[in-house]
């Protein structure tokens, strides 16, 4: 119906032009003589009705189109036309279980205004509102039932409801802002934004029924973007479903959109899945892969999306349009799949590999092994000749299960011959394998953050066809394989994650030549996802499951300040990427394992020890001048270490949790494994943490005496904290061991370095504020405390190292 000159061209895209008006019609329809037009001849095609057949070949094409009155598909139901209802068209879909129950009553309760009878849908000029809801809801949930009543009734393409699917002003369905700006940066010729990934993933939501003052309307309801079906039988929504767009060369992310649902199958999902694709598709973004969850609806989307999961017949890509030479990869969630596989291992307990055997209780006895004292020799410096040192070994809890880590520690435990970690070559074997993988995935270790790589490459394909060895001939204790089984989804996910990485590397051509090896694996993921949903629960301001419309605002809030740029945190949180996976899976650390065979008891110290902390909280002026300093010194060493442990209670990385003790890395350089120094029963802190508390000290005595303020205001404990950070500002560096660390993951204001300074000296300022709550004393400061320990060393040896500078 348009002109040539109604068009715009990018490149091989074709967009309408704004404003562009129908100037271009068929003679049937000019020649407006108004009289009926034949019907066509027997046995002849016709198409369904509504379809344009003015641009048929040959004879066919100057034929006017069948009467509107009469249906294409006569006869195909058997029963006159003229007798057929919607309501009676969705009862025969649903006995003939083409249409489920639940759909057909939701369908029949909100759309009873919609007419009945089959003419009273081609006599419409337009769609109503009712109708688009009608054919959304049709569409999205059953693709077969909706192609049958296209042929029946005058529905529109599928591509024409994409429109129908978005709004504005961050109501439920594709954000329109978001695919324009989208759109513009394309247009711009900005390459970055020319392919990506796609991720879906559903959210909680808390079921209430609530009134919406504005809209005055009811809210709660399901919503897929074309109106809220708030009819009395339908039913609460009880989650929503998000999907997001990552950049696959650099690291944008896009919120497309969210939907209100009741329940969700593989079948929704798919068609919300190539909805997307389409609506980006259109604004010139190839769609390059899609990553689900690693669960039954994830497998079950996989499965409509034509993708097979079969060892010996992997498919990892699906065509879109169907049928198309576009192909785009599948993958699963790496931290799902990981879950899974742990839980497999848990369930079987011993599986087999040609010979090697994983045991989970090697796994178990590392996570419950509890602290070994081990005397070391005190050097001659010491003055005390004769003495001994204490250190501890540790395990030390962030580590995470399938890691390198874990398997130098399980070999170095079995060095020194515990009886429990004999015969452990097999887990260390399969344990590094999958540390192996995930490092792949992740972007870390020895493959860096670009593991597509010609020489990563070559690596990176030996090291899937080994998993994949392994994988397919591990057997349980009874010789049935574990690919067979019904914990085998885990194993199956990594296989096709690793096809779908190679696809990608092989078959993407990135714009303007650039190789595909800088296309970042974490796109790949529900990181990026997870981050942003992160960001949405603080908005929403619980941590339970949000109502609809606390959901709604906190979007809009999020979606306002969304920015589109590389690495921009405007839309995810303060959190960096790797924290969040780090969070993601805090449930395969070996604290999360001890935590399920122990549980950790209540915390307790030393009786000792509460007493050394009371004489740094000074009742008065004369305290410090009264008190001996050695003594004093050594109770500031002791409440650092005590304010180490704490932190170290819910730290998640391996590293940083590392730095906060002194530990003996002469024994074992791995982090896994500490050799811990104690004096008095306290952990000796590291030097670092000794001189931000020591600074902290400082601080609290110069302005801590200050009147006229609330010291218990949170205002006056941030004003320490700042005097503090500025009191560390042009000192030494802190955490020496943490140099290649902080520069591992997305460089942030908020990376691990501020954070330790900030939670150390938060937490020694509370203690020293509020000793009560903090060390549970009885007598926090006064006479009777300094009594108790005039004239009494607790801590015999020299600080050492702890001292500062």
């Amino acid at each position: 119906h348009f002109a040539e000159g109604d068009f715009e061209r990018y490149g091989l895209r074709r967009k309408l032009r704004r404003g562009a008006v129908p100037s271009r019609f068929p003679s049937s329809v000019r020649a407006g003589t108004g009289r009926a037009p034949r019907s066509p001849p027997a046995g002849s095609a016709v198409p369904p009705a509504g379809d344009h057949n003015y641009s048929l070949q040959g004879q066919r094409a100057a034929e006017p189109r069948p009467p509107q009155q009469q249906p294409p598909a006569v006869g195909r139901c058997g029963r006159a036309h003229r007798r057929r209802t919607v309501p009676g068209i969705l009862r025969e879909l649903a006995e003939k279980r083409q249409l489920s129950e639940e759909i057909v009553s939701l369908l029949q309760a909100q759309f009873s205004d919609l007419p009945r009878g089959l003419h009273g849908w081609r006599r419409m000029a337009d769609y109503s509102p009712e109708m688009k809801q009608f054919a959304c809801l049709l569409h999205l949930y059953h693709i077969k039932a909706y192609d049958y009543l296209r042929k029946i009734l005058p529905l529109p393409h599928p591509y024409s409801l994409t429109n129908w699917l978005s709004n504005n002003e961050a109501a439920a369905g594709f954000s329109s802002d978001i695919f324009l700006r989208l759109q513009e940066k394309v247009e711009r010729g900005d390459q970055a934004y020319c392919y990506c990934a796609v991720l879906v993933q559903d959210v909680s939501l808390q079921k209430q029924q609530e009134w919406d003052p504005q809209t005055k309307r009811l809210t709660g309801f399901v919503d897929l973007g074309a109106g809220i079906l708030d009819a009395d039988e339908a039913p609460l929504a009880s989650e929503a479903i998000i999907l997001m767009a990552v950049g696959i060369s650099s690291p944008w992310t896009a919120p497309l959109g969210y939907f209100f649902v009741n329940s969700t199958s593989g079948h929704f999902l798919a068609q919300l899945l190539r909805q997307a694709i389409n609506k980006l598709n259109n604004i010139g973004i190839v769609v390059l892969a899609v990553t689900s969850g690693a669960s039954a609806r994830g497998a079950e989307t996989a499965r409509v999306l034509k993708i097979s999961i079969d060892p010996k017949r992997i498919q990892c890509t699906f065509q879109h349009p169907p049928g198309s030479a576009h192909s785009i990869a599948y993958f699963f969630d790496v931290c799902d799949a990981l879950l899974l596989i742990r839980n497999a291992l848990q369930c079987f307990q011993k599986v087999e590999r040609l010979g090697d055997t994983v045991w989970w209780q090697h796994v178990v006895e590392l996570a419950a092994l509890r602290e070994q004292r081990v005397l070391e020799s005190c050097s001659p410096e010491s003055g005390r000749a004769g003495s001994k040192g204490s250190y501890h070994l540790k395990v030390n809890p962030a580590t995470l299960l399938f890691s390198e880590g874990v398997a130098e520690a399980l070999e170095h435990l079995q060095k020194l011959g515990l009886a429990a970690f004999q015969n452990c070559s097999g887990t260390v074997k399969f344990v590094r394998l999958m540390s192996s993988l995930c490092d792949v995935f992740y972007g870390r270790g020895p493959y860096g953050k670009e593991p597509l790589l010609a020489g990563n490459y070559t690596k990176m394909s030996n090291l899937f066809d080994e998993a994949k060895s392994f994988f397919v001939n591990l057997t349980d204790s009874v010789g049935r394989y574990i690919i067979n089984s019904k914990r085998k989804l885990g194993f199956l996910s990594f296989l096709l994650n690793a096809e779908s990485l190679k696809w990608v590397s092989s078959n993407c051509t990135c714009p303007e030549g650039t190789p595909s090896h800088h296309c970042h694996t974490h796109a790949f993921s529900l990181d990026p996802l997870e981050q942003f949903l992160r960001a949405l629960q603080q908005a929403c301001g619980s941590s339970g499951s949000p109502t609809c419309t606390v959901f709604q605002a906190a979007y809009h809030k999020l979606l306002a300040s969304c920015s589109l740029a590389p690495g921009s945190l405007h839309s995810s949180g303060n959190a960096s990427p790797w924290d969040i996976s780090l969070s993601r899976r805090r449930d395969l650390t070996l604290g999360s394992i001890r935590a399920q065979y122990h549980p950790a008891p209540a915390r307790t110290l030393a009786p000792e020890y509460p007493y050394s902390a009371g004489l740094i909280l000074p009742s008065s002026a004369l305290s410090n001048a009264l008190t001996d300093l050695s003594l004093y010194t050594q109770s500031l060493t002791c409440t650092a270490g005590w304010v180490a442990e704490q932190l170290a209670l819910d730290l998640q990385c391996e590293a940083c949790l590392a730095s906060l003790f002194e530990a003996d890395e002469s024994r074992l350089r791995c982090r896994s494994v500490l050799y811990i120094k104690k004096l008095g029963g306290v952990s000796v802190p590291s030097a670092s943490v000794h001189h931000i508390t020591s600074i902290s000290e400082q601080v609290l005595n110069r302005y801590g005496k200050a009147g006229g303020a609330n010291k218990n205001s949170k205002l006056w404990h941030l004003s320490l904290e700042q005097k503090v950070c500025q009191e560390l500002l042009g000192e030494s560096p802190l955490f020496p061991s943490l140099t290649n660390h902080l520069f591992e993951g997305d460089l942030s204001i908020n990376n691990h370095y501020t954070v330790l300074v900030k939670e150390i000296t938060r937490c020694y300022l509370n203690i020293r504020t509020n000793p009560a709550q903090h060390l549970n004393l009885k007598y926090p400061c006064g006479r009777h405390r300094l009594k108790r320990l005039k004239g009494k060393h607790l801590f015999p040896s020299p600080l050492g190292s702890c001292q500062s500078s």
